[in-house]
């Protein structure tokens, strides 16, 4: 019973998801005639603090790999 419903799940959310992401990843339209959105044009994208949640994250996966292999090798 579990797996049939598991495997509906699945069917129904693979063959949803392509119209979902489509619509989510879009980017807008570009901009009609008249003024920049932004001055000066090339406008400054904050990918800074996204960039550093990433790295730190990372570094704390990293960290912790490392103490689960010094954990594993000390037992042996």
């Amino acid at each position: 019973m579990k797996t049939k419903f598991r495997n509906i799940v699945l069917i129904l959310l693979f063959s949803v998801s392509p119209f979902v992401v489509n619509s989510v990843f879009s980017q807008p339209p570009p901009p009609g005639p008249g003024p920049a959105p932004c001055w000066p044009p090339p406008c400054s994208v904050p990918i800074n603090s996204g960039i550093i949640l990433l790295l730190a994250v990372g570094m704390i996966y990293g960290g912790k790999k490392i103490i689960d292999n010094t954990k594993k090798t000390s037992e042996l």
